[in-house]
Order: structure tokens, then sequence, then C-alpha cells
């Protein structure tokens, strides 16, 4: 990559990665980006690999991954331990299944409650407040 790319400010930094400069203090807090030196009398430089390594962390949460997920993901990063990283992924992956189970099961509820909802009528009580109080 270009130097320019070598020698960037927190907030250069922030817009080439397309996070915000809170986000990256955030992650340096949580130990997910190291936080560089700050040379005698200057500001603190960032370059490429820094970038690279937000965008990593800002795909693993788009993903479901959790902020400590995102750490042990990122100690396997040299792709030498395809077999850990997958059993991370297996894990978040059951997870996404089950959401996906409940969510389904929602859908139903609601639709079956709504579809009550539209055929009431009178005074007597709605199907869906009902339920809500009765479970």
């Amino acid at each position: 990559m270009n130097g320019a790319l070598e020698n960037l400010t927190i907030g250069t930094f922030a817009k080439a990665a397309d996070v915000n400069v809170e986000t990256i203090r955030f992650y340096q807090h949580k130990g997910l980006l190291p936080t560089p030196e700050r040379p005698p009398g200057g500001i603190r430089r960032y370059g490429n690999a820094a970038v690279a390594r937000v965008k990593f962390v800002k795909a693993a949460q788009w993903l479901g991954f959790s902020l400590n997920e995102i750490g042990q993901l990122l100690t396997l990063e040299d792709g030498t331990h395809c077999s850990e990283a997958a059993e991370l992924a297996t894990q978040r992956l059951d997870d996404v299944r089950a959401r996906l189970a409940d969510l389904n099961r929602i859908e139903d509820v609601l639709s079956k409650l709504v579809t009550e909802c539209h055929a009431h009528q009178g005074k007597v009580s709605c199907p869906l407040i009902a339920a809500l109080h009765y479970g």
C-alpha cells in the first residue's frame, strides 16, 4: 500500500476504516486493537494493518460474533488454526439457527393473533391483548 496509509492520525484512520474515533478507542480499550506508542511531543500514528484489523472486527460483528469471540478469532488470524475458528463459527451458526427457529415461532403466533384480531367483533377482549395478559 502507499505510504500515506502507514502514517494515519486517528481521525484519518477512523475514516479509512469506516468507523468513528470512539470505535477505535473502544476497540483499543477492549484489547482488539493495539494502541501505538506516542512519540515525544507527537501524536500516535496508525497504519494499513490497523485499518485491516478494524475491518476484520467489523466483518466478524456483522456475522454476529461477540467482542470476546472476535478476540479469540484474532488470536487465530494467522490462518493455521482453521479447526478452532470453525468451532467458534459452528457455535455462532447454532445460535443463529436457534434464533431463526424462535423468530419463526414468533411469526406464527403473531400471524395467528393478527388474523384473530381482524376477525374480532363486538365488545369481547382483543385476542392479542388477551394473549399477552395470559401468556
